[in-house]
Parts: C-alpha cells; structure tokens; sequence
C-alpha cells in the first residue's frame, strides 16, 4: 500500500518518507478501512517534530474516512463496504492514517452518515471530539456566556458551534479579521482581537463586569494569569485542552480559589469509554441532520505531505488540513 512516514524525528522535509509499505489484513475483532482521506492535526505535527518513536517507524496521523474492506474473526460482514470515520488511528501504535489502509479495532471505526463527506469524517477524531467532551464539561450552560479561545481554530470551530446548540452566547478570541468573520457565521455573537484589544477588558465589558461564566480554552499558558482577574466569572468553569508552553505554567492559585473556579483539562487520546461513547452518539445524530458546519481549509495529495505540515506548521491555514488518499 501507498504511504507515508519517518524513522526519526525532525522537521518534515527532512523525515517524511513516501513509498510502499505491506498492506495490513484484519485480525480478531478488527477492521480494515480503506482510507479516502486522513486528518492531519497540530498534535501529528508536533508528534512528528519531537514524541520518540517506539517502534521502527511511525505512519502519522490518527483521524481519517474511508471505507471498511475487510474484517477479522468475530466481526460482522455486514459491515463491509461501511462507511466509517476513525479515532486514535496513531495513538500508541505506529501505524496511522497517512496510508491507503488501516487495521483498528471495529470500535474505532464509527457508523459515518451518507450526508457526511469524507474530508469531515477526517476532522471528527480530534477536533470535534475534543470540542464536545471541552463544552461537556462546563456543565448545563444554556442562556450563559461563554468564551472560546481561538474561536477560528479547528477544535474551537466545533466548540463554538456545540455550546451554541446548548444554547450559550459564545465570544470567541479571534487574532484576525478573517478568523472573525469565520466565527460569526456558525453564531458566535461577539469577537474580540486578541492582537489589538485587551482579551480581559473587552469580556468585562461584554458581560457587564462579571466575567463570562465559562471558558474553553487552548493556550492555558496565556490565560491562566487571566483567570483570577475576572476572565472567569466566581463559580465559572474552564474546559482547557491544551496551551503553548507545554512545561511549567505559573498558575494564581489563590485568586482562582477564592473565586470558586472550576479547571477541567481534556486529552482526546484518553477520554473514558463512556465518555467517548456519549460523545460519538451525540456528534453521530447532529451530522445526520447536518447541524454542524466544517471547515477544510486545504486538501494535499499524498505525494504533498511535506507542504501538508507545513502549511499547518505555518498557522495559516483556515480550518482542517486533509491528506486525500484517493
């Protein structure tokens, strides 16, 4: 099969390897997907640049749409020629969704709507995983505010749009006009530059002094200092998933005690198994009434995976970057 992959860390023009590697076959209780198009997500990129390999070499990427080709020992053969969208396709494995195919576990390959493209099933693993089990968290937020880090970011994109159908008033940080304008049309009701204004003043001033009562939340290296500030209302929560400095954060405790706040932190890759379950059947019915809006920023060949990285490397991207592999 067609594929791609590195044997060492490093930047992607020097590692990425393309060429064939033997095609899987399906074993007990797996599948064997054929893979139209693979999801590629910040995380694979950092992956790439610095996680050591366990093994040999490493097929990035774990989220990706194709359809089920084969089946192992005790699964159903009806589910041949099923359409499916995958998760943790790389997480502790070597084997991602750079590649013609793949063998996962059947759970892992979930029921993808006919109404549903392909290029979105590739963004579900990730990104819109993690924006349901981040607006999860923050409990029952209809008719509050709630802030989104990064609203024109991936993740964030699909969170905005979940805790609008929750019923919230988001504001989203946005660091362009473009990324506003992305924003505002899946309703996020107000924006706020996070590169020309004050993130902390504007939401005072948006909430009448409050704070907003929750916020999601992507680079926790920034707004931790923001948080005993009024960022967060008393009482508010925070669905964090990830921050720019992944090393030691200085955090304000004490102002955060005093106002009662609440701090979530969510890793895709882990989420528990009922929790990933209620997740994909919620994600599950809102994309056969096609209520969720996505985003494919750019599609690259496989032959293409080095600009693929770095074009998200670049950050100049608006929305998901898919790999076609057909």
């Amino acid at each position: 099969m067609r594929a791609s992959w590195y044997e060492k860390n490093g930047e992607a023009r020097d590692v990425m390897q393309i060429g064939d590697l033997p095609t899987p076959t399906a074993g007990p209780g797996e599948v064997r997907v054929r893979l139209a198009v693979s999801g590629l997500n910040p995380s694979d990129v950092k992956s790439r640049r610095s996680r050591p390999l366990a093994d040999a070499l490493c097929v990035p990427n774990s989220d990706g749409a194709g359809r089920i080709d084969q089946v192992g020992p005790g699964v159903d053969a009806s589910r041949i020629g099923e359409r499916v969208w995958v998760w943790n396709g790389q997480w502790q494995r070597p084997l991602g969704t750079t590649a013609e195919y793949i063998v996962l576990p059947q759970d892992q390959a979930v029921l993808l709507p006919d109404t549903t493209e392909f290029a979105a099933g590739a963004c579900l693993g990730i990104p819109a995983l993690t924006a349901y089990r981040a607006v999860e968290l923050l409990g029952d937020i209809a008719g509050k505010t709630i802030v989104v880090i990064g609203a024109g970011s991936a993740v964030a994109h699909y969170a905005a749009q979940l805790a609008i159908i929750k019923g919230a008033r988001v504001i989203g940080t946005v660091g362009s006009v473009e990324k506003a304008r992305h924003a505002a049309a899946v309703g996020v009701t107000q924006t706020i530059n996070y590169k020309t204004e004050s993130v902390l003043d504007r939401v005072l001033e948006l909430t009448g002094g409050k704070g907003a009562d929750g916020l999601i939340d992507m680079d926790f290296s920034t707004t931790a200092a923001l948080l005993g500030k009024g960022l967060v209302a008393r009482h508010g929560v925070v669905s964090c998933y990830g921050s720019n400095v992944m090393g030691e954060t200085p955090f304000p405790f004490r102002d955060v005690m005093f106002r009662s706040i609440t701090l979530h932190f969510v890793v895709v890759y882990d989420l528990l198994p009922a929790d990933r379950s209620r997740a994909i059947e919620t994600l599950t019915h809102l994309l056969a009434e096609n209520r969720l809006t996505h985003t494919i920023g750019a599609h690259f060949a496989l032959d293409d995976i080095v600009a693929a990285h770095e074009a998200v490397e670049g950050g100049k991207v608006l929305g998901n970057v898919v790999i076609d592999l057909q």
